[in-house]
């Protein structure tokens, strides 16, 4: 072995010992209570559930695609296996966890993983909530000391008359239970022990003290005790649905599980199709050893990162702790009441339902798939209740699809707006009909097509719409947004949803880049008010700027009406901003800012007058004046831009032009501190050079006014210079009279 070898071997080690070895003990902590209790909630043999923390630590952690993941016996499946045990019973269970486990090897080997992604988490949260009801029902009964029923109606129906009668230490116990389950996660000195081992601690030294009748975890012969699976004996078309239905179930959970983890650590991405092989190995030896199915955990998982772990040896040696404690201290287990587990699994339950998730899913509108597929989990049944959400979700989705809205508008003299906004197909050509018949024959309308999709049918509804509407002696100008789909539809040309060519937002865009033809108007009659005589001028273009309000007041302005509405009594800028009059810098697109940010000042040269110039010119001094003392601005920025056209007359000859000449004087200082400061070798050239004196030049002019010194010296007045390099798009800021490049705004 190499030296750089035994370096990096011993580095590993160290991190191993230092970080995954403590995370792995305490995440074995948590795995022992939960794995019994969950196979008490399933129906099987306690100690299966051991098995199955086992195998999801050593085999789905060494074979996992995440390094943080800890697999195990999932509440999330205890429904489900509940029903198995009761339909085909426990080995033939183990057998169908077993099978299930060689699908998703085949799965992973397909490399069909990020498939499972496309599963509503609507319906996955639904199905969880709905699980955790059902098992808070059930354990329920047990803290009280009866015996939960078949289904959660009953359970519900049952619960008076269980409340009823008297279980004061099976009550006891499990209000202990849950009584520590709750103070612990309050108390950040406790946090170092896991809530349900102290839970059961406690529960368990008080009742043993105190000499409660109860009943206890039966280990029986503990692993050894344990009988193979059996192939399910029945209907192989129901055997066939219940593989399929685990393998889905623990799959989908697993994945979920394992992107969830990504977002808890900053180490390796998790491998998808890796960790769907490594849930189908450890299922396959889970079934095999007699275990529950496994799957990842959110509680393991999300303990595991936050005890420190850093790779997937955390993993691996709690399943170790695990198999070691179980067969040294078997004892210790069977001391725990079953009223206790029961009350742990019944907090388990009440977690599950996350109000956290409806929360999140309300934005998209999805609560109702979340609330039916827990309501047909609970009411109806597992397999069932994913069914019906499921259902629904693609009902919604296909909804959602084929929604379009259509929005007839009056815009005035005559004329129509009609927007069409979404997925136009046929669903949606019986509302697009109904508003373009509201539409007057004859009127001139603007047809706005926002458009993602548009189907053949709704192209024909609206073109021969369009054709009889000018036939009539309407106009119609169709503008379309984001994609050339009626155009399409006209030529006859081909468009795929995934190649439509984007298409800039057009807000931004010069003019001549909006249109490549500009409308005209009709030419108006001789001697009317604000006409042009047709003899003259037959057919006027309408000019750029009233082309340019009309479509701010068509688009834009409905947009930005409530903002405007509320800043109409008044102003409170947080930046006085200085900048060249030059037609190629817009304040607002370089620095993001919308109305209300920026107090502007432009001129030519981006220049601010010294205090004591000769002949004295206010002009921009008013308007620092204003800002500072009356607006409260605490920020005056100067912009300067590459190829300025007033430095370039600096440098040259002076255009004859008296008041420009006039104004240039301004620049003097500029010039001669370019001049008394040679520029590096790396210049971009004497004219981008001046430039950028030129803005800081105008910062110290700003300082000759008293009352910008005094708050500049005070701190409650920052001054700051930026430069836009126009042929790159790119602003730089002043950091010492030198400028850098302001760095891309990143997203992690």
């Amino acid at each position: 072995m190499t030296l750089r070898s035994r370096a990096i071997s011993h580095g590993v080690s160290a991190s191993v010992l230092k970080h995954d070895v403590p995370a792995s003990l305490v995440v074995f902590l948590v795995a022992v209570p939960l794995s019994l209790g969950i196979a008490l909630a399933s129906g099987a043999p306690p100690a299966a559930g051991l098995v199955a923390a086992v195998v999801g630590g050593v085999v789905a952690g060494a074979l996992g695609g995440s390094v943080v993941q800890v697999s195990g016996p999932a509440a999330g499946l205890s429904l489900l296996v509940a029903e198995l045990v009761h339909t085909y019973g426990w080995r033939a269970t183990c057998g169908i966890t077993l099978m299930a486990g060689v699908v998703q090897l085949l799965l992973g080997g397909l490399r069909v993983a990020r498939a499972a992604l496309g599963v509503s988490p609507a319906v996955v949260h639904g199905m969880l909530a709905g699980v955790g009801a059902v098992i808070a029902l059930s354990q329920l009964h047990i803290v009280l000391g009866g015996t939960p029923q078949r289904s959660a109606l009953e359970n519900i129906l049952e619960l008076p008359g269980q409340i009823a009668r008297n279980h004061s230490h099976a009550v006891m116990t499990g209000t202990l239970t849950i009584a520590v389950l709750v103070a612990w996660s309050r108390i950040p000195r406790l946090k170092v022990v896991p809530a349900p081992l102290a839970a059961l601690v406690v529960a368990t030294v008080v009742a043993t003290l105190l000499g409660w009748d109860l009943t206890r975890v039966n280990l029986g012969a503990g692993f050894s005790g344990l009988q193979g699976p059996l192939l399910p004996e029945g209907d192989w078309h129901a055997i066939a649905g219940a593989v399929l239905l685990v393998a889905l179930l623990a799959g989908v959970e697993s994945l979920l599980t394992c992107v969830a983890s990504n977002r808890l650590h900053d180490g390796p991405r998790a491998d998808l199709d890796r960790e769907l092989t490594a849930q189908g190995a450890a299922n396959l030896v889970s079934g095999a050893l007699g275990g529950l199915p496994v799957a990842g955990v959110v509680v393991r998982t999300t303990t595991n990162v936050r005890a420190g772990a850093r790779s997937r040896w955390s993993a691996v040696l709690h399943g170790v702790w695990v198999l070691l404690f179980t067969a040294a201290f078997a004892w210790m287990i069977t001391l725990i009441p079953l009223e206790a587990l029961a009350a742990l699994l019944l907090f388990i339950g009440v977690q599950m339902v996350n109000l956290a998730h409806v929360r999140n899913l309300r934005g998209h509108r999805e609560v109702p798939v979340y609330v039916v597929t827990m309501g047909g989990v609970v009411f109806i049944g597992l397999a069932e209740g994913v069914a019906i959400g499921l259902g629904l979700a693609a009902l919604l989705a296909l909804r959602r699809l084929a929604w379009v809205s259509v929005d007839v508008r009056d815009t005035g003299e005559g004329r129509r707006r009609v927007a069409v906004t979404g997925s136009l197909t046929f669903l949606g050509v019986p509302r697009l009909t109904e508003a373009l018949a509201a539409v007057p024959p004859g009127a001139g309308v603007e047809l706005d097509l926002h458009l993602d999709f548009m189907d053949n049918a709704a192209f024909e509804a609206l073109h021969a719409w369009r054709l009889e509407h000018e036939r009539g002696g309407g106009t119609v100008d169709v503008d379309e947004v984001h994609g050339d789909w009626y155009a399409a539809g006209v030529s006859g040309a081909r468009m795929f949803p995934a190649r439509i060519p984007p298409r800039h937002e057009r807000w931004w865009l010069p003019w001549a880049y909006r249109r490549p033809t500009r409308p005209t108007l009709p030419a108006a009659a001789p001697g009317t008010a604000g006409g042009h005589d047709a003899a003259v001028c037959p057919d006027v273009p309408v000019p750029d700027l009233l082309h340019g309000t009309r479509e701010f007041q068509r688009r834009t302005a409905p947009l930005v009406r409530p903002l405007l509405h509320r800043m109409a009594r008044g102003q409170a800028p947080s930046h006085l901003f200085v900048t060249c009059a030059d037609s190629r810098i817009v304040p607002n697109i370089i620095t993001a800012s919308g109305p209300g940010d920026l107090f502007t000042v432009r001129n030519v040269g981006n220049f601010v007058p010294r205090a004591s110039s000769a002949p004295p010119d206010d002009s921009v001094a008013a308007a620092v004046e204003y800002a500072v003392t009356v607006l409260g601005v605490r920020t005056i920025t100067v912009c300067g831009h590459s190829g300025c056209g007033a430095m370039a007359a600096l440098l040259g000859e002076v255009p004859d032009l008296p008041a420009l000449r006039s104004w240039l004087r301004h620049g003097r200082q500029s010039l001669a501190r370019f001049v008394a400061h040679p520029g590096d070798e790396d210049d971009a050239g004497p004219l981008d050079r001046l430039c950028r004196v030129n803005v800081i030049q105008q910062l110290d002019n700003l300082r000759t006014y008293p009352f910008v010194d005094a708050l500049v010296r005070s701190g409650d007045l920052e001054l700051a210079g930026l430069y836009f390099d126009i042929g790159a798009a790119r602003v730089h800021l002043l950091d010492r009279e030198r400028f850098t490049p302001v760095p891309e705004l990143t997203t992690g």
